[in-house]
């Protein structure tokens, strides 16, 4: 499904720890990490995509997280020209996306990312808050800075930190965290 503007409706989800760490993910058999996303089906709504995606790509079901927020309409960005498919049509120039701030309320070891039959990703761990705005990939970071900007407030209420204290994008490292759900990174 692609809109009009041929960008394709999609919808984004911020996995949050007790310590106020985020869920990052390794695609399979490539070097880019991400959060979980996933395009909407025409007959969803974006909640229902979410929680679609969430299950297909984490191994969580809506019993184990708390949805903390969305954003506020549409977060768009463009594909790099060579990854446009010019040949197909409608053409997808790009994604606009709902993005959720979920907090994880089951235990960790919820999370498989072999849910689904084909996975999306192979090896996760949490980093800071900061920290995926500035190792997502370059055509998604204004993206990622735009959700995590409106995303922090609800995290420094929830868990009375101050992420304005944190390292901001360019600044953030990954610190400890890990990978595939039982090895330290």
């Amino acid at each position: 499904m692609i809109d009009v503007d041929g960008y394709r409706p999609n919808v984004g989800i911020v996995l949050l720890n007790a310590d106020g760490r985020l869920f990052w993910a390794r695609r399979v058999n490539r070097d880019g990490w991400q959060f979980p996303q996933g395009g909407m089906r025409s007959d969803e709504t974006p909640l229902e995509a979410m929680y679609r995606e969430l299950e297909e790509e984490t191994g969580l079901s809506p019993c184990d997280v708390e949805v903390i927020g969305a954003t506020r309409g549409w977060l768009r960005y463009k594909l790099p020209n060579r990854y446009i498919r010019h040949h197909q049509r409608p053409t997808c120039i790009g994604q606009k996306q709902v993005w959720f701030l979920l907090k994880l309320v089951g235990g960790e070891d919820a999370l498989r990312l072999d849910a689904s039959e084909k996975p999306e990703f192979d090896i996760w761990r949490w980093v800071d808050f900061w920290y995926p705005a500035n190792h997502v990939v370059n055509f998604k970071r204004q993206v990622y800075e735009r959700a995590l900007r409106q995303f922090a407030p609800l995290v420094e209420t929830l868990l009375s930190v101050q992420l304005g204290n944190l390292p901001q994008p360019d600044e953030a490292g990954p610190g400890p965290g890990r990978r595939g759900g039982r090895e330290a990174a």
